[in-house]
């Protein structure tokens, strides 16, 4: 894979928007506290992230593979504190 303009972009915004999760699963790991954190919400985050991530595998975009699959352990595990500390 060739590394051009348009792919670090790709990587650039791929850690930036990942890493906006960070926060989130270290305050719920914290606190254990989940009560303003929208269930139907990352339900559907992680759908759409797991769609994202098929459609990178399917492209071969790096850009897209990384970011969702690191985004999907992040907003899962936000999920999963979620369903568990209610």
């Amino acid at each position: 894979m060739d590394f051009d303009a348009t792919t670090t972009i790709g990587l650039v915004a791929a850690v930036l928007t990942t890493a906006a999760f960070l926060p989130q699963v270290i305050k719920t790991w914290r606190t254990r506290k989940t009560r303003d954190i929208s269930l139907g919400m990352f339900l559907v985050l992680c759908l759409g992230i797991c769609l994202w991530l098929v459609y990178g595998l399917l492209r071969g975009d790096l850009p897209l593979i990384l970011a969702n699959a690191v985004t999907l352990a992040l907003a899962g595990t936000i999920l999963v504190f979620k369903l568990k500390y209610k």
